[in-house]
């Protein structure tokens, strides 16, 4: 038996009254994991921002960078 189906026994055990308890303890893992990816991508664009490479802004056209890596389009 798998994790999620020994967690839904568990939670087909729960005394009703429980279940908002619980409803709220999983809403709060949901929003963690959007919280982690939104402050991965916070420091990803913090780090870009604070490269002193004076070149991080230009740019290439899709076309170039296939000729430039050898892949035909």
């Amino acid at each position: 038996m798998g994790e999620r189906e020994r967690a839904k026994q568990i939670i087909d055990r729960l005394p009703e009254y429980k279940i908002s308890r619980l409803l709220v303890f999983l809403e709060g893992m949901r929003f963690d994991d959007e919280m982690e990816d939104d402050l991965y991508c916070e420091k990803l664009l913090e780090d870009y921002l604070n490269d002193p490479d004076p070149e991080k802004h230009m740019s290439i056209t899709l076309e170039e960078l296939a000729e430039r890596e050898g892949i035909e389009l």
